[in-house]
């Protein structure tokens, strides 16, 4: 009995000791974005934004570009470390030599944003081995708003490494995270507000009358529409006034006075005054 119950405790013990190393190794490879500055006086402004882009951490994005020995290829998480490298968030990998090249590291990051757009900087890559004073590297990423796609179509722009110092490597991808929220008040006018209102009003008596006169007055034909005997004088109302309006002639003219012409009348007779002769 006592050995079965000291193997029982060893095993215990050893699946403690596993789950405690499982949890330092996951903290480890979760490691996140470590802004510059001091610890609890990092920008609030920078930190709701590491917050926006919260669901890119759990996304790798690659890039290739190049050809024969100039070719290479960009490996880039978003506040998660790439590979086995410790803190690298953006690396360089040489197709030919094979060699990984670390262009910035997490625990370095700033952030800052615009209207549609969050730029994102590693600092602390290796140091460069003849340009820009041999100072560390540096990748810039331009986030660009993109509501079609929560992360995509990252690719680098260019490299900046002819000047002594603030040297970077420039990369662009698309994503919604970027976008301006949706802005979820109206923008109608007061006008367009009431012509919807209208309409709407119209829209119910027209089909609420029209199933009255169906359904409860059993109405067929045109006397479903509801109040037809008035829309019908309103029609004759309006093209009276139309009418009335538009015509050119006055509808009452009084008839023009004509007088008889010697035209119209017959010839008389040349002897019809001969009966009046005295005899």
């Amino acid at each position: 009995m006592f050995p079965f119950y000291s193997c029982w405790r060893a095993g215990l013990l050893f699946l403690l000791l596993l789950a405690v190393a499982v949890k330092e190794a996951w903290q480890v490879e979760e490691k996140g974005c470590d802004l510059i500055g001091e610890k609890d006086k990092e920008s609030e402004k920078e930190l709701a934004l590491l917050k926006k882009l919260t669901p890119l951490f759990g996304q790798s994005f690659e890039s290739t570009v190049g050809h024969d020995s100039e070719s290479y290829t960009y490996k880039f998480r978003v506040c998660r470390e790439v590979g086995n490298n410790s803190g690298a968030g953006l690396v360089q990998v040489n197709l030919k030599t094979k060699k990984e090249t670390i262009v910035g590291r997490i625990n370095e990051t700033h952030v800052f944003n615009g209207s549609d757009w969050i730029m994102l900087t590693y600092k602390g890559g290796d140091e460069y081995d003849n340009h820009c004073g041999k100072e560390q590297r540096r990748a810039v990423v331009m986030i660009s708003c993109n509501k079609h796609t929560i992360g995509g179509n990252f690719a680098p722009v260019s490299e900046e490494r002819g000047k002594i110092q603030e040297c970077f490597y420039l990369f662009e991808m698309d994503s919604s995270l970027a976008c301006p929220p949706e802005d979820s008040h109206s923008h109608l006018s007061v006008g367009s507000i009431l012509l919807i209102t209208f309409a709407s009003l119209v829209a119910v008596y027209f089909i609420g009358g029209f199933l009255y006169q169906r359904l409860v007055v059993g109405a067929k034909g045109m006397e479903q529409f509801p109040h037809l005997a008035f829309w019908q004088d309103l029609g004759n109302l309006v093209a009276d006034g139309c009418d009335f309006v538009c015509r050119s002639k006055p509808r009452n003219v009084p008839a023009a006075y004509r007088g008889v012409g010697d035209d119209q009348l017959g010839e008389e007779s040349e002897e019809r005054d001969d009966h009046l002769l005295p005899m």
